[in-house]
């Protein structure tokens, strides 16, 4: 049985509906990507399954147990946990606060700290920076800050968007070599939204291509990233 399961999903907001039937799945242990243009619906997508943006139609089934009418503290309860577009880090709180504040559904004190300190293992700048306000980091800092503070929630499948946005290259690489090792060492499965094509094909075991809406295409994100038509939309080919 899939760790997460997408069917016939609609959602929009007010009037405008964004997701038009959409169904797609994340295995255990495994990284899917979501790849399509700005305003296909890929955040729309990430924002309903983690229930920020009610569901209009359709099921999401996570862990064998339907959460698409459940409000999003309990779904971060079951395990899923997003790092958002934008990192929508607390400016005035510091690095270590960020932190505690993704690990508000727990209340095991030690091994939240383990979890800050595994934090600190895989981003070790965030260690340097603890006491520094999250809004006097950088941008690629920040985007550490807010990928950290998702895996304080212990997530069984982590929801990334946009995670490479306005970012130098190297950080870029950093972050998803973290998000390479998570999921090889650790066994997180990963549901990742990027623009980054290439990159996020590289990256994922399978990967879905929307447009406007819909889901066009799915497949190993190898045959993906070898398909003419992603070649040429996507992939500057």
């Amino acid at each position: 049985m899939p760790l997460l399961t997408v069917e016939h999903l609609r959602a929009g907001y007010g009037p405008i509906e964004v997701l038009k039937d959409i169904s797609l799945e994340v295995n255990e242990g495994e990284i899917v990507t979501m790849i399509g243009a700005n305003g296909a619906g890929k955040t729309t997508t990430l924002m309903t399954i983690s229930g920020a943006v009610r569901a209009r139609a359709g099921r999401i089934v996570f862990q064998g147990a339907e959460i698409q009418n459940r409000p999003p503290h309990e779904i971060v309860r079951l395990g899923l946990c997003q790092s958002p577009e934008g990192r929508k880090i607390f400016p005035r709180l510091t690095v270590l606060e960020n932190l505690e504040l993704g690990a508000y559904t727990r209340n095991d004190t030690a091994g939240i700290k383990r979890d800050i300190d595994h934090a600190y293992e895989l981003f070790p700048i965030l260690r340097e920076r603890k006491d520094q306000f999250g809004g006097t980091l950088s941008g690629g800092e920040q985007q550490m800050l807010a990928v950290a503070r998702a895996l304080l929630g212990r997530p069984k499948l982590l929801l990334l968007d946009e995670p490479s946005l306005g970012l130098a290259p190297l950080i870029v690489l950093k972050i998803f070599d973290v998000i390479r090792k998570l999921n090889a060492e650790e066994g997180m499965s990963v549901l990742i939204v990027e623009q980054n094509a290439r990159l996020a094909l590289k990256l994922a075991h399978r990967g879905y291509v929307m447009e406007t809406g819909v889901i066009t295409m799915s497949d190993k994100a190898s045959s993906l990233l070898n398909d003419q038509r992603v070649k040429d939309a996507y992939l500057g080919e």
